[in-house]
């Protein structure tokens, strides 16, 4: 463990790391890493055998041990399979909090592959290198409408309210007031930069605000390459976002499960087709004509292949659907999932759309509701359909391009349409290109969109 970590982790001037060897699950040998002393404790899966066993055998050594502390703890970690949900929960009670990763990676895949560059937001409210998501308790905003405490703050974006009884309102209706002992919810760069704008913000731009209403989805073509136990939920999740009459296909290495063709009346928008191939030959990707879908998400062989033999496969396919792409003309976006953020560098220059490191985003996850349990809920509203959740909308269903404007403007016109902006997309004009995410915009610095720009929103749908 010390050799990995030191590895991989410049030493650090504040945090210092001690390793013990021991079975998590022993309450003997819990005592030799002072457990009742901890603000925090993350419950990390073994990579073989049964992981959720393990975990939730370690929650129960850790709630149900004798000498335990009195004072609740604060426990997170994963599980593999959601289905052991409910049974960790009802060991760990409030003490703990899990998080599906199956399931969690699974939706983050069906949001991606239909929005370019939403895993760049993710991975900018989940780095502590950047903007996160914080509380903040404002006694002066009591009374004030949701409308009038998204303006409130020059240089933090507000996302939502937590009430004082604990719940929490993600994007909520515009004239919702900010009750006495509610906290607003925002992103920001630190939970001391969460400050009052000084003076009234710039007018709003009337003239600059568009009202035009979305063309209703059209129905989509999507292909999923691999194969892992996170596909079966991205296409119930895929089901819930794309239109009636949208489309399916499953490409899956001969002699690994593939999912039996589902019954018709199985989904309620998609139509699914699975067959058998080799993802990584030429011959089977040109066969398919790519050209024809509107979505390529790129499965990795988790749980099948070891991590680098996976991360391989994956690099050989999302090679060959470039250049395919390239030859063709074709505009699909490509979704890839890797295992290991190492590989992403070489990953990278594939020019693919989005990149989904499931391995770093857990644990991204996880590190930021060790600091802050009520982060759980945002998270999970986040990624549940039924939520407010994020989107990347194009900017001319806000305002007009080409006209210098402040970020109160398009806060206003989102506003409007019932959502929440947090930021934007500067798309580029070469189709290579990653183009530019800034989430938490200062709302007063002046910005001109061209019409490929997106706008970062929460919104229902």
């Amino acid at each position: 463990m010390e050799d990995e970590i030191s590895s991989r982790i410049p030493p650090s001037k504040v945090t210092r790391i001690v390793c013990r060897t021991g079975s998590p699950i022993e309450m003997t040998d819990l005592e030799i890493v002072n457990h009742r002393d901890a603000r925090s404790i993350i419950i990390m899966p073994p990579e073989s055998g049964d992981p959720d066993s393990c975990v939730i055998k370690t929650v129960l050594a850790l709630v149900n041990n004798p000498g335990r502390r009195r004072e609740p703890y604060h426990i997170v970690g994963v599980l593999r399979d959601s289905d052991n949900l409910l049974v960790a929960e009802m060991v760990g009670g409030d003490e703990v909090q899990l998080i599906p990763a199956s399931d969690l990676i699974a939706r983050i895949s069906a949001q991606t592959c239909r929005q370019s560059g939403l895993s760049l937001v993710y991975a900018e409210l989940l780095d502590f290198s950047g903007d996160e998501i914080y509380f903040k308790h404002e006694p002066s905003l009591s009374g004030k409408s949701y409308s009038d405490v998204l303006h409130a703050f020059d240089t933090s974006s507000v996302i939502g309210i937590r009430r004082k009884e604990g719940c929490i309102l993600l994007n909520p209706p515009l004239d919702t007031q900010l009750g006495a002992g509610d906290m607003v919810i925002a992103i920001s760069e630190d939970d001391d930069t969460i400050k009052l704008s000084r003076g009234s913000f710039q007018s709003v731009r009337e003239d600059l605000i568009v009202d035009i209403l979305p063309v209703p989805d059209a129905p989509e073509r999507t292909i999923i390459l691999g194969w892992n136990r996170q596909v079966p939920i991205i296409i119930k999740e895929l089901d819930e976002y794309v239109a009636k009459g949208s489309y399916l296909r499953i490409v899956a290495e001969n002699g690994i499960l593939a999912p039996s063709g589902p019954g018709p009346d199985e989904y309620s928008n998609l139509s699914v087709e699975t067959m058998s191939g080799c993802t990584t030959d030429r011959s089977l990707l040109d066969s398919l004509h790519l050209e024809e879908y509107d979505h390529v998400i790129v499965e990795s062989y988790s749980g099948i292949l070891d991590v680098a033999e996976a991360d391989a496969r994956t690099l050989i396919t999302i090679l060959h659907l470039r250049n395919i792409r390239e030859i063709t003309g074709s505009s699909f976006s490509i979704v890839t999932e890797m295992l290991d953020d190492r590989n992403r560098e070489l990953a990278e220059i594939t020019y693919a759309d989005d990149f989904i490191v499931s391995d770093k985003l857990i644990s991204q996850m996880l590190t930021q509701v060790s600091e802050n349990r009520e982060l759980k809920g945002i998270f999970t509203e986040l990624f549940d359909p039924e939520g407010s959740e994020i989107y990347l909308k194009p900017v001319h269903l806000f305002v007009r391009t080409g006209v210098p404007m402040d970020f109160h403007t398009v806060v206003d016109a989102a506003l409007r349409r019932g959502e929440t902006a947090i930021g934007y997309r500067h798309v580029p004009s070469t189709p290579n290109g990653s183009g530019t995410v800034v989430v938490n915009p200062v709302k007063s610095d002046m910005i001109t969109f061209s019409s490929s720009d997106r706008i970062i929103v929460l919104a229902k749908d």
